[in-house]
């Protein structure tokens, strides 16, 4: 296994700062954003698409301090009502397919999305239970109407170009657990995989390991991130897990996204390492850093400081005592 980052994270940085702060840091693979919600700080995509000469700089920039690119990520929401962004979202989303595909970078990772109730809505709804049973109705609705059509197109596209879609199970969006993931993936192709993110299995009360087992049993894990959540079950007992507080109220909310081993033990996260190992995902673990208690700086050094003490990173080799 490598370990890697999501340079969001160091957006204020230049490119090339960014990439000497990552290898400074002793980590192998970045994971850079082209568009979406996280940005495109570090990829000029129109630039690169239009000019190979941009693209083999920009590759060499990467691969002469040793680290690859592990995946891009341009998370956003395609099939929502508001046509500005759906648009916005589709676009990046294909531009980055193509450029991962010319830059050999294999995996693009994004959100599933959420439709809206109809045709004529003007906000994404995402329905948490079945009755009354418009909310059924609707989640219907979505799947057959938006997302099932859109990820088939978008599959198949990526199957073209060779690449794997890493779908974040997040919840909000219509694929937010490994059912879902699953489900569409079945209605889909096998390019439509997870990026699976332990931080999201955990507030929505799903066991990480499990997860891994479920996706990896189906050969379903394209990308991992490494980010943690701290339960706060005085607050759970309050506002429930399906909590809507804003994210920097640490003191009152459910839970808050942490620096990896600071909502769950290292011995947790030795567990999903070696569950990754165990069902065939021997590829980029990629921190991803949202702590409200620690600045950026600090929260990197202590993910890549605990998740250095778990990493499997070589080959197992022959079982000699056996």
């Amino acid at each position: 296994m490598k370990l890697g980052v999501f340079t969001v994270l160091f957006a204020e940085k230049s490119f090339e700062e960014m990439l000497d702060h990552v290898k400074a840091s002793g980590l192998d693979a970045v994971e850079i954003g082209t568009g979406g919600y996280p940005g495109n700080n570090h990829c000029p995509i129109d630039e690169l698409l239009e000019s190979e000469e941009k693209r083999t700089e920009y590759l060499e920039a990467v691969t002469s301090r040793g680290l690859t690119i592990s995946a891009f990520s341009c998370h956003g929401n395609p099939i929502t009502p508001d046509k500005a962004f759906a648009e916005e979202s589709d676009t990046a989303l294909r531009k980055t397919i193509k450029l991962a595909s010319l830059l050999n970078v294999p995996v693009v990772n994004a959100f599933s999305g959420t439709a809206g109730d109809s045709d004529d809505a003007k906000q994404p709804n995402w329905p948490v239970a079945p009755w009354p049973p418009e909310y059924s109705d609707i989640l219907e609705w979505q799947w057959e109407n938006k997302l099932i059509p859109y990820w088939k197109e978008i599959g198949e596209l990526a199957e073209q170009h060779n690449v794997k879609i890493g779908l974040e199970l997040h919840g909000g969006f219509l694929v937010h657990t490994p059912y879902t993931m699953l489900k569409l993936r079945e209605a889909t192709n096998d390019a439509i995989g997870a990026n699976l993110d332990p931080s999201h299995m955990w507030w929505q009360g799903i066991d990480p390991v499990a997860a891994i087992k479920i996706l990896g049993k189906a050969g379903a894990i394209h990308h991992f991130h490494a980010k943690d959540t701290y339960i706060d079950q005085d607050n759970v007992n309050m506002y429930g897990l399906v909590d809507m507080q804003p994210y920097g109220n640490v003191q009152t909310r459910a839970w808050s996204f942490r620096s990896v081993g600071c909502g769950h033990s290292i011995q947790e996260w030795s567990d999903m390492i070696s569950a990754l190992r165990t069902y065939n995902y021997d590829y980029v673990v990629s921190i991803e850093h949202e702590d409200p208690l620690m600045s950026v700086d600090e929260g990197f050094a202590r993910a890549v400081k605990n998740l250095n003490d778990v990493l499997i990173r070589e080959a197992a080799g022959e079982m000699w005592w056996a």
